[in-house]
């Protein structure tokens, strides 16, 4: 439903896109990551048809992104960084207009309007004006406004920036419900919590290249192995424990990752049936005891060498300077 090759875009100097391959099968969800500046919003505006690349080519739902772009546009919804919603007009209001522009009658968007505005949990807030919402309010406005046409393709940059702990995981089962309709969703998140919840597949992008592809399982198998974990019930058995540890373990021996817990690298699933085992003989209690993949989040720091946060500067939009 999403395909890009070889896609570079330029901004003066700046390379935000260096040759990009992007592939998003029907009813999935790709999963896009990177530092900040490696060119991640450039790629979602060129898909969407707000810019053109330098070069290489993309086709959204069978239609070419230059050549296209009217049918392009018709069947996407395209959620930004920021919101852009009309600040005048009330939550009602600004979906009833989405729909009018899209053509539905006005029975129809004003029904459209009702279902999204109880999706999102703005019916209260519907007769009043946008300036007034809070920044999660405008930013789940922003959200349903792109849905107000079913698109059969989702575009969402960043969607759940500023919105508190519960309201973005109303989002992820926003998203996880369009895909499980039918939709094709392409997100780019700095949450790597919420690549992990919801992706099939992640593209990491560093310096406006494509740096890996994968599954989340795939990323974290191909960054480390998996990691054994164990909180003794009796912390004066430590040392017992991590000699148990240590017996079934790569390394050799295990580390305290935190006070009274011990970790320990594994080659595959076979240690912790072997450490259950060994500490059973050795009537060692537990309180804790998990067998894992590396985090998204290691594995992030992993590829681009420091994390997001780190790293300054957009870079996905020229600078005024740049623009001029």
């Amino acid at each position: 439903m999403i395909e890009a090759h070889g896609l570079v875009k330029h901004f003066g100097r700046t390379k935000a896109l260096q040759g990009i391959d992007l592939a998003v099968a029907r009813g999935t969800v790709l999963g896009v990551l990177g530092p900040n500046g490696a060119g991640k919003t450039t790629a979602v505006r060129i898909l969407a048809t707000l810019l053109r690349a330098d070069a290489g080519t993309a086709r959204v739902g069978g239609h070419d992104v230059d050549r296209d772009a009217d049918r392009v546009r018709r069947a996407i919804g395209l959620t930004g960084q920021y919101a852009s919603v009309d600040e005048d007009l009330s939550g009602r209001q600004n979906l009833e207009l989405i729909g009018a522009l899209l053509d539905l009658r006005a029975p129809a968007a004003r029904a459209r309007a009702t279902e999204l505005l109880a999706w999102f949990d703005l019916t209260d807030a519907a007769g009043r004006p946008a300036k007034t919402y809070s920044g999660g309010m405008r930013r789940r406005l922003d959200l349903a406004a792109s849905l107000v046409g079913r698109p059969e393709i989702i575009f969402l940059d960043e969607p759940t920036t500023g919105l508190d702990p519960a309201k973005r995981e109303d989002m992820w089962d926003v998203v996880r419900s369009l895909v499980a309709d039918g939709a094709t969703v392409l997100l780019t998140t700095q949450y790597l919590e919420e690549a992990d919840a919801l992706a099939d597949e992640i593209t990491v992008i560093d310096h406006g290249r494509v740096i890996a592809h994968d599954t989340p399982d795939g990323l974290k198998r191909r960054v480390g192995g998996q990691t054994l974990t164990v909180r003794p019930s009796d912390a004066a058995r430590l040392d017992e424990t991590a000699s148990i540890l240590g017996a079934v373990s790569t390394a050799g021996r295990a580390e305290e990752v935190r006070k009274g817990v011990l970790a320990v690298p594994v080659a595959d699933d076979a240690a912790l049936t072997a450490t259950v085992a060994r500490l059973a003989a050795a009537g060692v209690g537990v309180t804790e005891l998990s067998l894992h993949l590396p985090s998204l989040d290691e594995v992030f720091f992993a590829l681009t060498g420091a994390p997001d946060s780190e790293r300054a500067g957009d870079g996905s939009l020229p600078s005024p300077k740049e623009a001029a």
